[in-house]
């Protein structure tokens, strides 16, 4: 399982445990998320929830493995945003806080975006790729980050696709 759950009291860790192809959103990642997301929008006894990940980075983004499986880009699209975890992730988001290290690649930081707390260690840094691969980030960014840090900085990492250090990013 690529995502790993151990609740004590009312405390929930989530883990992504992919180090293998660097904690991509793949299919069972998003559903393993999707999972755990939604435990916490119905278990009201789960006060604080962590999200970090086993490996040398947070998260590399889609797992571009996986694209391209579907003919119809409109029907990917759909079928992407319906099973997206992020729509469970919004309904307790106060109650998370996602602790991020190394690479953290589009929906790697589109998701941690709409926690209330986001801790980084000082070789975290941040990228939006979509754009230069001709898609629009897909796991919440165009919400998340903008919310975060504003339009016109959102914009600028979309369309450039250059990476940010932790440093940059917190200033």
């Amino acid at each position: 399982n690529p995502v790993r759950m151990e609740r004590k009291d009312s405390r929930l860790h989530i883990r992504l445990a992919s180090p293998d192809n660097r904690n991509a959103l793949s299919i069972a990642m998003r559903e393993g998320l999707t999972e755990a997301f939604k435990l916490v929008a119905m278990d009201s006894s789960i006060k604080e929830v962590y999200v970090s990940a086993n490996g040398p980075c947070f998260s590399s983004g889609g797992d571009l493995s996986e694209f391209g499986e579907t003919s119809d880009v409109a029907e990917a699209h759909r079928i992407r945003q319906a099973r997206m975890p992020a729509r469970y992730l919004v309904q307790a988001r106060n109650r998370y806080t996602f602790n991020l290290h190394g690479a953290c690649i589009g929906a790697g930081i589109e998701l941690p975006a709409f926690a209330k707390h986001i801790t980084a260690t000082t070789d975290t840094w941040f990228r939006l790729p979509e754009i230069k691969m001709g898609l629009i980030p897909g796991a919440g960014g165009c919400v998340s980050i903008p919310r975060r840090i504003g339009r016109q900085r959102t914009n600028w990492m979309a369309i450039t696709g250059e990476a940010l250090d932790a440093k940059t990013a917190l200033e």
